[in-house]
């Protein structure tokens, strides 16, 4: 998600997520984007099993991934990607492996940002 916020409110921001960690609770993540007419589209509010999120403060960006099943069946208790990684999280999301999908896309992204945006601050203006 792109944002208008400068440097100052992306590190202010980041910095609520990490304090009131806001990236562990299902109330805070965007809804999913179910295109009409798409595979996605039966993809809602109920099938989001895990998810991932990072501030950028190098960019005015929020990176998240969501993961679900790709069948479209509802999720009765979505985890969020850091808990899923642990060892001791036994719901269906976390041992299916939800919880690496998510975090490895919002990874993936966040880092394919970072590479885009240093470039385009050394260049002189």
């Amino acid at each position: 998600m792109f944002t208008e916020a400068d440097a100052e409110a992306m590190r202010a921001l980041r910095s609520r997520v990490s304090e009131d960690r806001l990236d562990l609770r299902t109330d805070q993540l965007p809804r999913p984007y179910a295109a009409e007419g798409t595979l996605a589209e039966g993809f809602g509010k109920a099938q989001r099993a895990s998810w991932a999120l990072d501030v950028l403060t190098e960019a005015p960006v929020v990176v998240y991934a969501v993961s679900g099943w790709a069948d479209g069946r509802p999720v009765e208790e979505p985890v969020p990607a850091q808990e899923a990684l642990q060892g001791d999280t036994d719901t269906a999301a976390a041992q299916a492996g939800l919880g690496h999908d998510a975090g490895r896309l919002a990874g993936l992204f966040a880092q394919d940002l970072r590479k885009t945006v240093a470039p385009a601050r050394e260049t002189p203006s």
